[in-house]
Order: structure tokens, then sequence, then C-alpha cells
């Protein structure tokens, strides 16, 4: 399987994108040395869809099918898109709290930590709908990484169209998320300009 190994921070410093919005609490002393040149239209498209894909932990095969499966949804693509990177398992244990970043996340989906509705889920990018019930094992609940998750995480604002309870560590969704509830910079409309040239 095909992993991105850039350095977080550096990558972080390339796309202007503070770490915290990746679960990441460091900071890079470095400054980056930009040119004044200023960047071109497809530049700035390419960055955005970087951002995303970089955000999500995705890389291009999978992040082009999220693309045309938000082209045939109803409404407006660059929302979908959002929705359906949104709504992926591995984002939701992050949203939770029950992950310090994305990769944890995927990491622990892939270790059979997680439950959908009762089923075993190793798959990070499912697809979770409304009315899922998503809950960490009974058997890892107690596990002392859990207990240091937690922790770490316990100042986390989870959001609104998600219905989370950190004691049982089972969460609800209650309703699709909106454009305005995803805290993500990313211009999602620069993506489908790029995709739709």
């Amino acid at each position: 399987m095909a992993v991105n190994r850039t350095p977080v921070l550096k990558r972080c410093r390339s796309l202007d994108l503070d770490p915290t919005y990746l679960g990441i609490d460091k900071k890079s002393k470095r400054t980056l040395k930009r040119s004044n040149r200023k960047m071109s239209e497809y530049g700035s498209q390419l960055r955005e869809k970087q951002k995303a894909k970089f955000i999500y932990g995705i890389l291009e095969k999978q992040f082009r099918l999220y693309y045309e499966t938000a082209t045939r949804m109803k409404g407006q693509t660059g929302e979908n898109l959002m929705v359906l990177l949104e709504t992926r398992l591995d984002n939701i244990l992050f949203r939770c709290g029950w992950a310090r970043t994305r990769k944890e996340a995927r990491q622990m989906v892939d270790h059979k930590f997680v439950t959908v509705n009762g089923s075993r889920v190793n798959i990070p990018s499912y697809e979770v709908k409304v009315g899922d019930v998503v809950e960490i094992r009974e058997g890892r609940k107690t596990s002392d990484r859990m207990k240091q998750i937690l922790d770490a995480t316990n100042g986390r604002v989870v959001p609104e169209w998600l219905d989370s309870n950190s004691e049982t560590l089972k969460a609800t969704v209650v309703a699709l998320p909106k454009r305005e509830q995803i805290d993500v910079p990313v211009n999602e409309m620069q993506i489908v300009e790029l995709y739709s040239k």
C-alpha cells in the first residue's frame, strides 16, 4: 500500500497550514523562504487539492474517486466532496477525540478497535451514514493506550453533527455535516475548478 512519508511539519510549512488541523500541537520554528512571484491560478488550485489530501491522509487515486462520487450526488460538488471526506470512519474517530491524529485513527481502525452498528470494521475509508453508531470495542476501551489518548484529546470540541459520549466511547451520527460545520481551511471550489478543466 502506498504511504505518504513526507515529514508533517515540513509539509505544513509548504502548504501554509497550521498543524493543529491535523491534531498536532508542535509548531515549526523554521520559516519558508518564498519568492515574491505571484502564484498562478493553477498553482493555487493545486495547493488547495494538496491541502485537502494531506489533511485527510488520502492519496491521488482515492481522492479522484471521491471527487467523481461528489459530482454524481445532488447539490454542489465542492460541498459534497467535503462531506464525503468528513464522514470517513477514521475522521469520525478523530472528531470524537478518540485519536490524536487522523493517522492514529486510521491505525486504530486497521487494528480492529472499532465497531459500526455492532459489527467490526477495519476499513478507514468506510463511509458512515446518518444513524450509524460508532463504538470502540469492549476489550479496547480500558486499554492504557485509550486512556492516554483521551487525556491528550480532553479539550477537543466534538462537532454538532456527532453525538459522542467519552465515558462509553460511543458516538452516533446525528446528521450529515454542513460545510460551515467543517473547520478545514480548504477552498473546495478551487479543487472543483482544477478537476473540471
